[in-house]
Order: C-alpha cells, then structure tokens, then sequence
C-alpha cells in the first residue's frame, strides 16, 4: 500500500485532500465551538434592541433554517427548482421521520440529486486510483447501481426513521395517557394536564414530549382546542394519536366527562402494547427456526451419520464388492 501511494500521483492526491479535509473539519469545529457564546450573545442583543421591520426575523426561522435549507434557498435562486410532483406526499413523509420544517422536501430532492452523482464520482475516483483500469461495462455497471443507490437510499432512510420514530411514539403513549388521567382526576384542565405530562416525559419520551409541550404552547398562542388537537395528529403521522385528538374533540363537543374518555382509551392502549408484545413473543420461535436449521442441524445430522457412513464405507461397501 505504501509503494502504490509513492508511485501512484493520484493516490498521494487523494491522500493530501484527506488530510486538507481533516485538518479544515478540525478548525472548523474549534471556531464554531469558540465562536457560539458569541454569536448567541450578538442575536440576544439584537433581539433586545429596536430592529426595523423589513430586516426582523423570528427566532423559529433562525432556529430552524440551517445550513441545507439556506444552500437549497440559493440554489433556487440560481434558477434550480428543487420542488416534486409529489411534494406533497415528501412532506407528510419528512414529518413522519420528524423534520417539520418547510424546506425538508426540498432539501430531500437536493441530497438525492448529490448522492445520484456523488457516489459513481467516488468510484471513479477509487477506480482511476487503481494500478488497472477497470472495464468499461464494470465501470458502466457499477456506475449505475451507485447511481440507483443514491436515488433510493435517502429514501429508505427516511422510512426506516419514520418507522423508528412511529414505534417509540406508539410504545410510550399508553404512559402518557396514563399520567395524563392522573392529572384530570385530580383536578387539571387539558391545557395543565398536556403541559405537566409533557414535563414529565422530557426523559422517558422526549417525542411524546415535545408534540406535547407544542400543542400547549399553540393553545395559550390563541388557537382553539380543536385545532391544536388536529394538529397534534399532523405533527406526530400516528393512527392511535390521530384517533386520541378526534375522541377528545368529540368529547369536547358533546361534554362527556374527559376522566372517563382517557380512562377508557388509555385501557385500550394498554391492551394493544400487550397484544404487540405478545405477537412479537410469538414470533420467536419462526426466527429462532431459521437459524437452527441452517447451521444447527446440518452439524447435528453429519455427527449422527457419520460413524454410520464410515463403517459402511469400511465394512459392508467392501463386503458387497467382493473385496
């Protein structure tokens, strides 16, 4: 490896930029670090001055614009338009994986579009690097499945943390429901008993958490229950939270007592974990089968077969033969 790096210009190259690379991430991470108290210090200081209206930003823009959605923002700018046919089924799937911002779609389309050349551009690189060139269908081949990689990976991703996301949000609400009929028996409205359970779960749940403390805080901004329960519903993409808001709304409307409403559904929830555990316990002994199969009783088969297949091979193969 040593001598091809010596011989080889590209590989010293690639070797040179790996170490630029490194060397600029390492600074870039001590500035920013040595650089954060006083970028927060300038913004708390313009905040607390008078700002003209025209340059005012609020602070869950700045919070929530990063480094992608300002680099998506330029590339339209630059004419480039990023937005899809579908965008609006890229949303909903952004805010199940938990990206609730507006740029998310966009920013999706843009790592795809890098990945589609970023990945057959780093095989190229590895493949001229090499002492041979590879041919020109390998190339072509791999080029392309690289290509397809990028295309569709950002999209697996995405799912599997939706999925991730969807899962721990199931598993945690019949807690959450319970705390919460804890604190309407004793004597908390909604809006308390949504703020005070999501104080409680910041640790145990924080996704249960944080769609919690935001539907109380859309509350006190001015909106009414029913809309900040429907969007509870939006922001979490979760049947069993979608059907908790329209029970509460429901009840809300007709004037049911809301003790009794969670009470009931937070039993329902607590027989549904149970059922889920149940089936997963159920499906172990299938998982637990493939692998006895495969490796297990092969070695299980040959152990008791063989001194049988030896004495045949020495004694009755001889016999019937003659010799």
């Amino acid at each position: 490896m040593i001598e091809l790096a010596l011989s080889n210009w590209v590989v010293r190259a690639l070797i040179l930029v790996g170490i630029f690379a490194l060397v600029a991430l390492i600074v870039f991470a001590v500035s920013n670090t040595a650089t954060r108290r006083l970028r927060v210090g300038r913004e708390l200081a313009r905040l607390g001055g008078e700002v003209d209206g025209k340059t005012a930003e609020t602070l869950t823009r700045q919070r929530t614009e990063g480094v992608w959605a300002k680099m998506v923002n330029r590339i339209e700018a630059g004419g480039l338009d990023l937005g899809d046919t579908a965008e609006s089924e890229i949303a909903k799937l952004m805010r199940s994986a938990g990206y609730m911002s507006a740029t998310a779609p966009r920013v999706y389309t843009l790592v795809r579009l890098i990945l589609i050349f970023a990945f057959p551009g780093l095989y190229i690189l590895l493949a001229l690097s090499q002492p041979e060139m590879p041919s020109m269908g390998r190339l072509y081949f791999v080029c392309a499945i690289l290509a397809v990689l990028g295309l569709y990976g950002p999209n697996l991703f995405v799912r599997a943390k939706a999925d991730r996301r969807r899962q721990e949000i199931i598993n945690g609400f019949p807690d959450c429901l319970d705390l919460m009929l804890v604190c309407v028996e004793a004597g908390l409205g909604l809006e308390s008993a949504l703020d005070r359970v999501g104080r409680e779960m910041a640790l145990s749940h924080p996704r249960i958490a944080t769609l919690l403390t935001e539907t109380t805080l859309l509350m006190r901004a001015g909106a009414n229950r029913e809309d900040a329960m429907r969007k509870l519903a939006d922001r979490a993409s979760v049947d069993e939270i979608r059907s908790f808001t329209t029970l509460l709304i429901q009840s809300d409307k007709l004037g049911t007592s809301l003790a009794t409403t969670l009470r009931v559904y937070a039993s329902e929830m607590r027989e549904a974990r149970r059922l889920r555990a149940e089936e997963k316990a159920h499906r172990l002994p299938v998982l637990i089968s493939i692998p006895l199969v495969v490796f297990m009783l092969p070695a299980m088969i040959g152990v008791l077969t063989l001194p049988a297949i030896i004495l045949a091979i020495r004694q009755v193969v001889p016999a019937l033969t003659g010799g």
